[in-house]
Order: structure tokens, then sequence, then C-alpha cells
């Protein structure tokens, strides 16, 4: 095995790691400022009359999990099968060098 193809291994895992390191910082502030709203909405519900706000702050935790949702599946594609659906989708190095090739043919045709 090739030192070039050794640090190539090594970054492409360096960087799984990172991603899965950001998804788990992630999602701890989502419960730690999660918990805060739900500690605030229990301790004000007796001030609180107007039901704007109270949507507010519950819509806020749903919004950010579907973020969270979406992070985890990315973070954690190569175990859940997310990777299949980026291979054959716009993400996917194939359909890059294919989209490069095809531009460069029109431009400059052989």
């Amino acid at each position: 095995m090739e030192n070039s193809e050794i640090q190539n291994r090594y970054k492409k895992a360096k960087k799984r790691v990172q991603e899965e390191q950001s998804f788990y910082t992630h999602l701890s502030i989502y419960i730690v400022i999660n918990i805060a709203i739900t500690i605030v909405i229990l301790q004000l519900r007796e001030y609180i009359y107007d039901g704007y706000l109270i949507l507010n702050l519950i819509s806020s935790p749903i919004l950010w999990g579907i973020f969270i949702l979406g992070h985890g599946l990315w973070a954690f594609r190569e175990k859940n099968g997310v990777r299949k659906l980026f291979n054959k989708s716009i993400f996917s190095e194939k359909w890059e060098q294919r989209k490069i090739k095809e531009i460069m043919d029109k431009n400059n045709p052989i």
C-alpha cells in the first residue's frame, strides 16, 4: 500500500470522525437548550397568556429536531444506507464527473 493511499484513507477517516463529533456536539446543545426551554415554559405557564409565545417555544424544538435528524442522517450515512441514496443523486462524484465531461464536450466538441 502506498504512503499517499494511507494518507488519503486517514484523511477520510478523520473527516468522518469530525462529522460524527459535530453531530454529537449539535445534539448535546439541542438537548441542553430544549431542557432550558421546557423549564421556562413550566415556570412561566401561569404568567403566559399569549398562545403565540407558547407556540414559538414549542415549535423551536420541533423545527430544530428536523435539522438534527438531517444532520444525523448525513453524519451516519455509511451506517444507515443514505450513502446509496446520495450516490444516485446530484451529490455523488459520478454525477459530478459526468456533468464535467458533458460541459467540456459541449464547450469544446471533439
